[in-house]
């Protein structure tokens, strides 16, 4: 099946209404710096300059500079081997290359009991918020969720979280303000699993990426976990702000070392121009994009599908709709 029909292929009415909201999420991206590459491919013709453009406009578009070295390269080899002739033809491969390279390689590991996601992160990138989208997100998944405030550092972040819990209609685990967070969270899974809870999601302090005892006190808490419940599975989300791009990559690099995190939250995407770093993130930190935040809503968390995200991005019908204009404009110039 050629990559064209890959992309026009049947979707439900499920599918079709997230496609609706990853574009609505996704517009200042989709039309800005991805509608420029789209553009130029378009109607290309296949030669040097057309590359030398191409890698302009991804690291513009916030890919960084080596992850778009690289896909122009990549780019370059397909169009060789497979001898594409034309710049539409290049712009099929180039979704199909990015779309290969932002699908997770594994699944999340969710089969534990209780399933633990600790999320982790600086501060202001979402993390309080997304716990709360990801407590949504489950529990209309059939899933018995409990929230742990793992965040007993900064002042009232247990009664914002709260507040989100509410809002979700899941109970939370808390403590005072300077409690051991490790065991909040201990105590979260103990109470998780002898009331038969599926999942405890966790909140934990923001903490900047260069300080150590901070993040010694991640590598504790994830050792909580395991003596709380042997049987427990732990997935380490990392939350990264899309507005502030390769820089959160940069930052990110700190928290896998200490934190062991197992896949990125790329939050408001809907904030920026610039949703490229989203490409970059597996080169970089050799982690799966598992969720995207496209909006302030409880339920603007999605679910990230690498096809539907590149679908977006690089959309099919943009290209359909440039040519019925063009063809409307060829055609009032004959009249």
């Amino acid at each position: 099946m050629g990559f064209f029909n890959f992309f026009k292929r049947n979707i439900s009415e499920q599918e079709f209404q997230e496609q609706q909201k990853m574009k609505y999420g996704l517009e200042k991206t989709r039309t800005g710096f991805f509608q420029n590459i789209v553009n130029t491919l378009t109607h290309a013709q296949i030669d040097d300059d057309l590359y030398d453009t191409l890698e302009e406009q991804l690291i513009l578009a916030d890919v960084g500079p080596m992850c778009a070295v690289r896909l122009v390269d990549e780019l370059r080899d397909a169009v060789e081997e497979k001898h594409l002739k034309n710049g539409q033809q290049a712009l099929d491969e180039l979704r199909q290359i990015i779309c290969q390279e932002l699908t997770p390689r594994y699944p999340m590991e969710l089969d534990g009991k209780p399933a633990v996601i600790l999320v982790i992160g600086v501060n202001g990138v979402g993390k309080t918020t997304t716990i709360a989208k990801l407590a949504h997100l489950y529990k209309e998944k059939g899933k018995r969720v409990m929230l742990a405030a793992g965040d007993t550092f900064r002042a009232a972040a247990s009664e914002q979280l709260e507040l989100w819990a509410d809002r979700a209609g899941v109970p939370l685990v808390q403590a005072g303000q300077g409690a051991d967070p490790a065991a909040v969270i201990f105590d979260a899974v103990k109470s998780a699993t002898a009331k038969g809870y599926d999942m405890v999601i966790a909140d934990t302090a923001g903490r900047l990426h260069n300080k150590k005892g901070l993040m010694d006190e991640l590598a504790k808490i994830s050792r909580s976990v395991k003596k709380a419940s042997p049987e427990a599975s732990l997935e380490v989300l990392l939350v990264l702000d899309a507005i502030t791009g390769q820089n959160a990559i940069s930052q990110a690099e700190e928290f896998c070392r200490a934190a062991g995190a197992t896949g990125i939250v790329l939050t408001k995407l809907d904030g920026t121009p610039r949703g490229g770093c989203a490409v970059s993130v597996w080169e970089n930190l050799g982690l799966p994009i598992r969720f995207i935040g496209v909006g302030e809503k409880i339920d603007d968390l999605m679910e990230f599908d690498a096809q539907t995200f590149v679908e977006t991005l690089l959309p099919e019908e943009a290209l359909q709709k440039e040519e019925e204009e063009k063809e409307e404009t060829s055609g009032e110039e004959q009249a």
